[in-house]
């Protein structure tokens, strides 16, 4: 059993590793859209009362999730032994690790070469935050913050819910995920609408989050360790969000680094808690950041294959 969850990660890591994501008419792409199409037909946040808008919006998340996620179960039952290869292109087309580190370098590349306009644009295209005047320390931090929360939600959490319930699992962890970044704003239009989106997957991701916040601390640099576990629990389960907040904590003291503080989101500076603790990040920091991230990864991976291993010889 564990082994055949090894080896789906292992191809789904691999074919991510070579492909990246497609480059045309990826599945959560065209979800998306269908997510959009629902929400343009079941908000009705300007007249309908705040009963009827979590309503709505529960409601437009069951048609969202329910017929792909009833798609995957059949369409595994009647391939039989054959399921194994579903789960591999379900398991692929969930990881985002290349894209990832696409967008990442994006940044990085251009502060190499002092392109400030550039990085300002390229960090611009990943987080929700105003870049246009960005510091170069305020674009590293911005996406030093979203490479490790989005380790969880791209990639340990599809991981963590295949290795629980399979494909199905996986596919309920990352439709949740789009509809969250897509609805689950506190603005008049989504924060109702999008309430019950926004919970499901905060209770979807929070196990790997903790999880990924455990190797964090582990893989720390020499010296950080005990630091990171210590603001994993002080700084991250009182941040806005627990999930994104323990995972940036634990990372960010795991690289040496104090990352949060203020942020300017629609030209207003939000004065946000401070997360980890070290020295302000440098652009170097993001390639610090996806190291921190492959020994995470590899440690989880050992982990189960000497899981995997025990079962097989007991």
């Amino acid at each position: 059993m564990l082994g055949s969850v090894l080896g789906v990660w292992f191809v789904g890591l691999l074919l991510d590793a070579l492909l990246g994501e497609p480059a045309r008419y990826h599945p959560l792409v065209v979800f998306g859209r269908y997510a959009s199409w629902l929400e343009t037909r079941f908000n009705r946040w300007q007249q309908a009362s705040q009963l009827g808008q979590w309503w709505r919006g529960t409601l437009a998340l069951l048609l969202a999730i329910t017929p792909i996620l009833a798609a995957v179960m059949v369409l595994r039952s009647v391939l039989g032994s054959l399921a194994l290869l579903l789960d591999v292109v379900v398991l692929y087309l969930a990881i985002g690790r290349s894209s990832l580190r696409q967008h990442a370098v994006a940044v990085r590349d251009p502060l190499l070469r002092a392109d400030l306009p550039a990085a300002r644009a390229a960090t611009g295209r990943i987080v929700s935050r105003d870049t246009a005047q960005a510091s170069e320390s305020e674009l590293v931090t911005a996406v030093v913050e979203t490479g490790l929360e989005n380790t969880n939600d791209a990639i340990i959490a599809s991981l963590f819910w295949y290795a629980v319930a399979g494909a199905p699992g996986v596919v309920l962890h990352r439709l949740s995920n789009t509809l969250d970044a897509m609805w689950g704003y506190r603005s008049e239009r989504f924060n109702l609408f999008g309430r019950s989106a926004a919970r499901l997957d905060d209770v979807l991701a929070f196990p790997s989050a903790q999880l990924l916040s455990f190797l964090f601390c582990l893989v720390a640099l020499p010296g950080n360790r005990i630091s990171a576990f210590r603001v994993w629990w002080r700084q991250g389960w009182h941040w806005k969000s627990i999930n994104a907040g323990s995972v940036m904590a634990s990372g960010s003291a795991a690289l040496g680094l104090q990352l949060g503080g203020p942020a300017r989101y629609r030209e207003q500076v939000q004065d946000r808690p401070v997360l980890g603790c070290g020295r302000a990040p440098h652009v170097g920091d993001i390639t610090a950041c996806f190291a921190l991230q492959d020994r995470a990864l590899g440690l989880l991976v050992a982990l189960l294959a000497l899981l995997a291993f025990i079962e097989a010889i007991t």
